[in-house]
């Protein structure tokens, strides 16, 4: 037998195996459906437990469209890819999941697979949501199981090609899905333990908070460095000790269960929602989660880290660099008329919002001291919108009054004055792409 028939079997033989091997990864049978049961099947501690489970995985922030029932999906969510539409999960039959049962439920949450054997894209987190211990899931079911049914089917995903090919994610879970639970590390105390659950399973942290890299998955060795979702910048939670005054224990606590932080600053954004849902469960979990983030920030800048001392001066206008700054940029110049007739009175330091109603200095401000105007410009152009009785946090959106070099001319005028950083570079260009970017949606 010659060489090259030789060879010709061969890479036959390896292209028969490679057809095999990717059949099966990409074929996942169907769990077949069940009767929806009824919600006196499930007892009130595990319905209860359940509600806990669904707030700390902030199910309904993503499941729920605006103006939408709660839980009937239909939010579009915006991917480097296309646009994803976040699936029903209320017991509904024909378009929930009442006819799922707690194994397929349970597979889905651990492996990304529909009941009907088709694959879940990833920004349904369950990479992480698959460290989630069996009670924890049983709960969560017997909680959705129990909501009210709505008839309510997805908008078709708008994806790009060949993305839009669901087998195709089977690849995608071979390099980033570990499926199952993980051990406690024993060199640490319940708190901490519980915390890097939460934080890495459950809350899916790092989905936000780190950046992807070409194919849509969390970047090796860059989990918590920071991230973008919905056009806003997520900040890297691992440098929360270079901020102007850093973050303690207790600020945490405060801003993830109310959306505000003394001498920090308030949620904005993907953000706000999950704060809400924060508020709802106990304080002990809050308080793991705290612990755990503080456990892993880096290492304090020396030089670009600007000090408590300076960020306090930025109290004080007219008398810190900043405003020097301001006064040599005919943007920022501009800037300061707006800042008195618009946001003075709440952001000034003689406004009674701040020393009365002990809200932070904007000098503390993270939106103020980023390393990109994004989140500044996305907190004049939308604001913080009022949510009734229990609203914390309030802002009057500008996007409608302002033009984009009004709100550049805002925006360089508060880091000038506010923060000892360096200036802002193209902050009009900046504004007009987020602009588009937030219509766009």
């Amino acid at each position: 037998m010659t060489r090259k028939p030789i060879l010709l079997a061969a890479t036959g033989a390896s292209i028969v195996a490679a057809l095999i091997v990717a059949v099966w990864l990409m074929w996942k049978p169907a769990i077949a459906p069940v009767s929806a049961p009824p919600a006196s099947s499930f007892d009130s501690q595990t319905r209860l437990a359940g509600a806990r489970v669904v707030a700390l995985g902030d199910c309904i922030v993503c499941h729920t469209a605006k103006g939408g029932k709660p839980f009937a999906g239909g939010l579009p969510l915006a991917t480097p890819f296309g646009t994803i539409y976040a699936t029903n999960i209320t017991p509904d039959v024909q378009t929930g999941i009442g006819n799922w049962s707690l194994e397929a439920f349970t597979r889905a949450v651990r492996h990304g697979v529909a009941r009907d054997g088709h694959l879940l894209y990833p920004a349904f987190p369950y990479i992480h949501f698959t460290r989630m211990s069996d009670p924890d899931i049983a709960a969560a079911y017997a909680y959705l199981m129990t909501r009210e049914p709505v008839s309510a089917s997805a908008p078709p995903n708008d994806l790009i090609f060949p993305l839009n090919f669901r087998p195709l994610l089977a690849f995608w879970n071979v390099l980033f899905l570990r499926a199952g639970e993980r051990p406690a590390e024993t060199s640490k105390d319940a708190e901490w333990n519980r915390g890097k659950l939460l934080v890495d399973g459950l809350g899916h942290c790092a989905s936000c908070h780190s950046p992807l890299d070409a194919i849509g998955g969390e970047k090796s060795g860059h989990a918590f460095d920071g991230g973008m979702v919905d056009g806003w910048e997520a900040p890297a939670l691992n440098a929360l000790g270079g901020a102007p005054k850093p973050w303690t224990k207790e600020q945490l606590v405060a801003y993830l269960r109310s959306g505000r932080a003394s001498e920090h600053g308030a949620a904005a954004g993907p953000m706000l929602p999950v704060t809400r849902d924060l508020a709802s469960v106990p304080e002990q979990d809050v308080e793991a989660i705290a612990t755990y983030i503080l456990s892993i920030q880096k290492p304090r800048p020396a030089v670009a880290n600007v000090s408590a001392q300076a960020a306090e001066q930025g109290e004080t206008q007219g008398k810190t660099q900043g405003i020097t700054q301001a006064e040599t940029s005919a943007s920022a110049q501009r800037g300061a008329i707006l800042f008195g007739a618009s946001c003075a009175q709440c952001h000034g330091p003689a406004a009674p919002m701040q020393a009365i109603g002990e809200r932070p200095t904007l000098a503390y401000s993270t939106a103020v001291n980023a390393a990109t105007p994004r989140n500044a410009i996305q907190m004049m152009l939308g604001g913080i919108g009022w949510h009734g009785a229990d609203t914390m946090n309030y802002m009057p959106a500008f996007g409608e009054i302002y033009s984009d070099r009004q709100i550049a001319d805002l925006a360089a005028y508060i880091r000038a004055t506010y923060s000892q950083r360096g200036a802002w570079n193209d902050v009009e260009a900046t504004v007009a792409k987020v602009r588009k970017e937030n219509n766009a949606r």
